[in-house]
């Protein structure tokens, strides 16, 4: 029997609407046509709505993993990261949904000759069309995220000093390599992954793929942006913007937290002490007091 190339590491937590709209459009666009053999499973957090119910009726080529717990992001997919044996493993977030421009196998062929490559993203676009630019990052310094949030990085976009948080400077209709992407869709390599080590499951929520993505760079290895091959992301449809309050005012501390974790874990040592002090002062401002 062919041994699979790629597993597809979908992770799940109360998203049974979009996660049957990616698992429906993944078979149509991808599966249905693609001579990879390829394996996909769903890591369920724990969800109490009917998803798990709805895979096992709709869906049962998917291979599913229940937790127990809700465990994050980080750890809900390390769970089956630690254990892949394909060559590579692609992370997909539930509220992602494939196209007929989303031909993954453009990216297993781009990594098979380049040895260098960690990492292959796709173009991620939202629900509008407009490019999801958390899938073309670059590296969040001090500098960057300043420019970024007093919104110079905006209005000078083409400038390489002031563009650097999403490096609009670059040319966004060909490949070209970047300092990290969106782990809502992203292509790992899985030798490089077991040496550079999983994510960090000290990220909970947001953080953990611009953590992985430098430590893939501090490595020697590069993350490549590839916009011929394009997958939605209805983003915001958990998270910041979501109708619960509660959980919006969760996953926004979650957010402003993670500023200050990446710091400390990369920067910390680097910068003057009065960097974290404006930092700190910046995050418990933006969280409103919390």
């Amino acid at each position: 029997m062919k041994k699979a190339t790629l597993t597809l590491v979908i992770l799940n937590y109360n998203s049974k609407f979009w996660l049957k709209k990616l698992l429906e459009s993944l078979k149509t666009y991808y599966l249905d046509n693609t001579k990879t053999k390829v394996a996909t499973v769903v890591v369920d957090n724990h969800s109490d709505d009917d998803s798990l119910a709805m895979l096992k009726t709709d869906f049962p080529w998917v291979k599913l993993v229940e937790q127990e717990e809700n465990l994050g992001f980080a750890a809900g997919n390390n769970v089956v990261l630690k254990r892949i044996e394909t060559p590579y493993v692609m992370l997909l977030n539930s509220d992602t949904e494939l196209t007929a421009n989303s031909n993954l196998d453009s990216l297993i062929t781009f990594m098979d000759n380049n040895e260098k490559v960690a990492v292959a993203t796709p173009k991620l676009v939202l629900s509008n069309g407009a490019l999801d630019w958390a899938c073309h990052r670059g590296e969040p310094t001090p500098w960057a995220s300043f420019t970024y949030f007093i919104k110079l990085a905006q209005l000078l976009p083409q400038s390489q000093l002031f563009g650097q948080y999403h490096q609009t400077y670059k040319d966004l209709a060909t490949q070209h390599f970047i300092a990290a992407c969106s782990g809502a869709a992203m292509l790992i390599r899985t030798k490089y992954m077991n040496e550079v080590g999983f994510l960090d499951e000290n990220f909970f929520m947001y953080g953990e793929d611009l953590d992985w993505c430098k430590r893939f760079r501090n490595a020697g290895y590069q993350i490549s942006f590839h916009p011929e091959v394009s997958i939605i992301h209805h983003k915001y449809k958990s998270g910041i913007q979501t109708e619960s309050p509660l959980t919006s005012l969760q996953s926004k501390r979650y957010f402003y937290n993670t500023m200050l974790l990446y710091y400390d874990k990369h920067y910390l040592d680097k910068y003057p002490k009065i960097i974290r002090f404006f930092l700190r002062l910046f995050v418990f401002i933006k969280k409103g007091g919390m």
